[in-house]
């Protein structure tokens, strides 16, 4: 992320978790933003967001691939929203 991006998110939400980066930018901590928009330990059917760490989702029973995929992607949505800032999924999907 840009640095005038970040300044402009860092006057909206003083406590916004970021790093700098060696080429100037800024990373901003996913898990931060994903509890800021009240995903920790929320669930979903059978999946969830572990309540100790909001950048781990779970398979609370028996959710499907989908399931957990369709969760990702409202926690991408409500992030994006909020911030303007769009997370990538980590994982390789298939």
């Amino acid at each position: 992320m840009s640095l005038n991006k970040y300044q402009g998110l860092k006057e909206l939400y003083p406590d916004i978790v970021s790093y700098n980066m060696p080429d100037g930018g800024v990373k901003l901590a996913a898990g931060w933003l994903i509890e800021q928009c009240g995903w920790k330990g929320k669930v979903i059917g059978q999946a969830g967001v572990w309540k100790n760490q909001a950048l781990v989702l779970i398979n609370v029973q028996s959710a499907s691939g989908t399931e957990i995929f369709e969760l990702s992607s409202k926690i991408i949505n409500d992030v994006d929203q909020k911030f303007n800032v769009k997370l990538e999924r980590e994982v390789n999907i298939f």
